[in-house]
């Protein structure tokens, strides 16, 4: 798949970096709009092309806000996303898609199905992150010390937030061992889209968890098309409990568990999430 970029000039005197790997042959072809995690740049998820050519899948992306190509948005929400999303489509001549995200895209895809009902014919969260408020939920239980450190920062505020992310350290524990050989294999990819949304400094990374902690703008329970959950059971940055809560309050939601994945090596069964998702289309 060969992928365009291009910057679409939004309200406001925004810029928005997009991707997308084009229209293709088949007559039949869905449109997915890809929501990439944090920190990354939002190129679509290159190790997912082969099983998008068999599905007849047409992928669009974009760098979120502050991150890559895209221009800043201080105090941008996860609802936005929904917003660039359908002006994206717009200026491509799609009416209607599904949405797909991972980890922190999660919940921006999820935005999109709650937002743009009217357009979106199937949601995939993968390693979905839950709302701050979530009733119910424990939302640091079973969350690796480092991310429980990064976003109680980021719940106290961006000075907070800024604060810890001067002295952060990576600490590679937060994958489990199922994660680390998916990033030495095929999605070693990770460093593509990791590394460049970084170089620039971490704006884009601190507007992410401040949104997460913040009100997300909408409520998960509105999203009426199909849609997949994908979490593993052993997930240390985002732990499943994040992705029960979202399928208990989701009312067209499944959850379809891993067992022993984490949070990289989950991605193993977006493949079959894709034939899933064509089922809808």
């Amino acid at each position: 798949m060969r992928v365009t970029e291009f910057d679409l000039e939004l309200d406001g005197g925004h810029t928005l970096h997009v991707y997308d790997t084009g229209t293709g042959d088949g007559p039949n072809q869905l449109t997915v709009f890809w929501h990439h995690g944090t920190p990354n740049i939002g190129a679509p998820p290159r190790p997912l092309f082969p099983a998008a050519v068999r599905q007849s899948i047409r992928w669009v992306s974009h760098d979120r806000p502050g991150y890559g190509g895209s221009s800043p948005v201080p105090g941008r929400n996860v609802a936005s996303a929904a917003m660039h999303v359908s002006a994206t489509a717009d200026a491509l001549a799609i009416d209607r898609f599904a949405v797909m995200g991972h980890s922190g895209g999660g919940a921006h895809a999820l935005a999109c199905g709650a937002l743009l009902a009217d357009r979106v014919i199937g949601v995939i969260s993968v390693a979905p992150i839950a709302p701050f408020d979530a009733e119910g939920l424990d939302w640091f239980e079973d969350m690796a010390p480092c991310g429980v450190a990064s976003l109680r920062a980021a719940a106290e505020g961006r000075s907070a937030k800024e604060k810890y992310e001067a002295s952060a350290e990576f600490d590679p524990n937060m994958f489990t061992p199922a994660d680390h050989a998916a990033l030495a294999g095929e999605w070693s990819w990770f460093s593509n889209v990791v590394d460049p949304a970084i170089e620039n400094g971490l704006g884009g990374l601190i507007d992410d968890d401040l949104a997460y902690v913040a009100p997300w703008g909408f409520d998960p329970a509105d999203i009426t098309a199909p849609t997949l959950i994908l979490h593993g059971d052993q997930d240390r940055i985002v732990p499943i409990s994040h992705g029960q809560w979202l399928a208990r309050h989701c009312p067209t939601a499944e959850l379809r568990p891993a067992v022993d994945d984490g949070h990289i090596s989950v991605l193993h069964t977006a493949p079959a999430a894709l034939a899933w998702l064509r089922a809808y289309s």
